[in-house]
């Protein structure tokens, strides 16, 4: 069935008034806005007709398929990893939200609609810039970092590589209550393209103990004069010291907002699985122990002491951890469905999202 006549106006408006944008200042305009109102306007109307005239034609024989050829009829959030490849045509418009994506075009142009200007094929493209590919234009947006959140609107098609899938990962521990996210307003709030705090890596590292219950009825106060008196983050800090699990950054301070990085948050792991304790202050071996113990290949421990830590490898370390045994002869993942902590059912779904290889 065709797509109703309001869908091409908007695509249409969409693709004009960015175009529109792009054109600057009346004093310097970077393309005119009778080209804007003609020519382009018959472009991508007739882009836009041409493309539901091929996909009415492939539903009706039947050869159609679910990742080529659609149109966006408004901006369309999600979340892709490396390799992911959207493929965009005259009137795309993408936003890149997190995560480096770069651009490779074919043929024709895509313009930053944000600053006005042309993109040059194989250029990163700037977070929080709209670009659009403009008339007789094929280009491919392709992801380069680990995980990235893209928004887009128009016609587009949508190839997944087979790397890592952070992204999954980090849906699957949340079925199992073990992620969160944040407040960000976009990506799930996973925000795995941003560096973890020292406050987020014990929370994780609480909630991988199977104890984050008894943390958030925990009541006392703490050393830590960075630590806001009658928070949530209290609680967290407080218990965790109570119990030795921290020592605290110094003797009256966490830094709660502070870097962690991959050593520290791989401690608290092995500190979890019962194969160290917070006496232990000297980390320089601790990949090197965690792949003795099997929480780590030896390929996660040379990625996880080459790449930034993000909160994708917080991620990673903490999915795969769950299937680690620990010093008491059971995976964790058995530790905490005894504890309550999520079903053999839930485990079961979280399982089934995660399908690409270990590092």
């Amino acid at each position: 069935m065709k797509i109703k006549k309001t869908v091409l106006c908007l695509l249409l408006c969409a693709a004009l008034g960015a175009a529109a944008l792009a054109a600057g200042g009346t004093e310097d305009p970077l393309v005119s806005l009778s080209y804007l109102a003609g020519t382009f306007s018959n472009t991508v109307d007739r882009e836009i007709e041409q493309r539901l005239d091929a996909s009415d034609a492939a539903i009706s024989s039947g050869s159609g398929s679910g990742s080529t050829g659609n149109i966006a009829s408004s901006w369309t959030e999600q979340r892709l990893k490396r390799g992911d490849c959207l493929t965009g045509s005259t009137g795309t418009s993408v936003l890149v939200l997190a995560g480096n994506v770069q651009v490779n075009v074919s043929s024709g142009t895509v313009v930053d609609v944000s600053a006005g200007t042309t993109v040059s094929s194989g250029a990163t493209l700037s977070t929080g810039h709209r670009y659009m590919a403009v008339e007789d234009t094929s280009a491919q947006f392709v992801v380069t970092g680990k995980t990235a959140v893209v928004d887009y609107q128009g016609p587009y098609a949508l190839s997944y590589s087979g790397e890592t899938d952070y992204n999954a990962m980090a849906a699957a521990l949340k079925t199992l209550h073990l992620f969160q996210g944040s407040l960000t307003g976009y990506g799930q709030g996973y925000d795995l393209e941003a560096a973890p705090t020292r406050l987020q890596a014990l929370i994780m590292f609480i909630r991988v103990l199977g104890e984050e219950e008894q943390a958030l009825a925990w009541s006392g106060t703490t050393p830590f004069t960075d630590i806001q008196p009658g928070s949530q983050a209290e609680r967290y800090v407080g218990y965790a010291y109570s119990k030795g699990y921290t020592n605290g950054y110094s003797a009256t301070q966490f830094k709660p907002a502070g870097a962690v990085n991959a050593y520290q948050y791989t401690e608290f792991v092995l500190r979890a699985m019962g194969y160290s304790s917070a006496s232990n202050t000297n980390l320089s071996d601790t990949l090197e122990r965690a792949v003795s113990c099997g929480v780590l290949t030896a390929g996660e421990s040379a990625m996880l002491q080459s790449d930034p830590f993000l909160r994708a490898e917080l991620v990673y370390i903490s999915y795969y951890a769950l299937d680690a045994i620990t010093a008491s002869g059971v995976t964790l993942a058995s530790e905490l469905e005894s504890k309550g902590v999520f079903t053999s059912g839930e485990l079961e779904s979280a399982r089934s999202m995660v399908s690409s290889w270990r590092l």
